[in-house]
């Protein structure tokens, strides 16, 4: 199986890896072509200077981009350029009003379309443990599924166009009051004179444990915060929700007030700082 993956950042060079690793034919797209050439040294497979190149001779094309306006851009050159019955799976985080617009011009060129954001961040990408939340059809997904697996855990149908951004929307909402919930506990801890790192031991065995208490817990209280997904990011998503929300008609007002306080990060200079970083609000 012919496999190109368009879009080389922090997530998708190591997804791409993994699927050359599984022995596919892997031919990568790139904006920045020295990052498709380092991926190519290091990995094998082929690259090529434009989406349209890249995409010819696919059988599923995967893509990895940064905001609607890019997935856009990338994901229309991809169907422009596809062959009639393939298939493409687009791994951004963007609204369900983007993917929604490209499945049905996808199908009017007899070209699948399944938009399949994932959770895990750099780390699981690496690790190829992400969580796959897809949209699209049921015949589509059964066979790009085993193409995802490469790099996934899990990998899982939500529903029809759209559900797999909706997921991922909710997958935010929850980890934004989760990282606003650790900041608190934690500030709270080093104010009342406990030892965080013992208090982080204690509570992560019980009710409280979370992904995000294992791996981001004891980093928090060194206030270091390099580790993968940055808060530009997350209020790129956060944004996305409260969009979402005021058409549904949800309410979110906690996740409104969170990412007003990723807003006060930014301001501090912690655009790319990830998203634990919330806690330097309450120092």
């Amino acid at each position: 199986m012919n496999i190109t993956f368009l879009g080389l950042g922090v997530m998708g060079y190591p997804m791409a890896g993994h699927l050359q690793a599984k022995s596919f034919s892997v031919t990568v797209y790139n904006r920045t072509t020295a990052k498709a050439e380092a991926w190519k040294k290091q990995h094998g497979g082929d690259f090529k200077p434009t989406v349209a190149e890249a995409v010819a001779g696919a059988d599923v094309v995967m893509m990895c981009v940064g905001n609607d306006r890019d997935l856009a851009e990338v994901g229309r050159a991809a169907i422009g350029a596809m062959k009639p019955h393939t298939i493409l799976v687009d791994h951004t985080t963007a609204s369900a009003d983007i993917a929604r617009q490209l499945y049905a011009e996808a199908k009017i060129k007899n070209i699948a379309f399944i938009d399949a954001p994932v959770s895990g961040g750099q780390m699981g990408a690496e690790k190829g443990q992400l969580t796959v939340m897809c949209g699209g059809d049921v015949a589509d997904f059964t066979i790009a599924q085993p193409v995802m697996d490469s790099y996934a855990k899990a990998v899982t149908l939500m529903g029809a166009s759209g559900a797999g951004q909706l997921t991922k929307m909710v997958n935010q909402i929850c980890i934004a009051g989760l990282v606003q919930a650790l900041s608190e506990g934690l500030a709270f801890a080093e104010k009342a004179g406990l030892d965080g790192n013992a208090v982080l031991d204690v509570i992560s065995k019980g009710a409280a444990q979370s992904w995000q208490m294992e791996n981001r817990g004891k980093t928090m209280l060194k206030r270091e915060f390099s580790f993968g997904f940055a808060v530009d990011w997350m209020r790129k998503d956060l944004g996305i929700c409260l969009d979402e929300a005021r058409r549904n008609g949800a309410k979110l007002p906690l996740t409104a007030v969170i990412d007003s306080f990723y807003g006060e990060v930014q301001a501090a200079g912690g655009n790319r700082f990830d998203t634990s970083s919330l806690i330097t609000r309450l120092d």
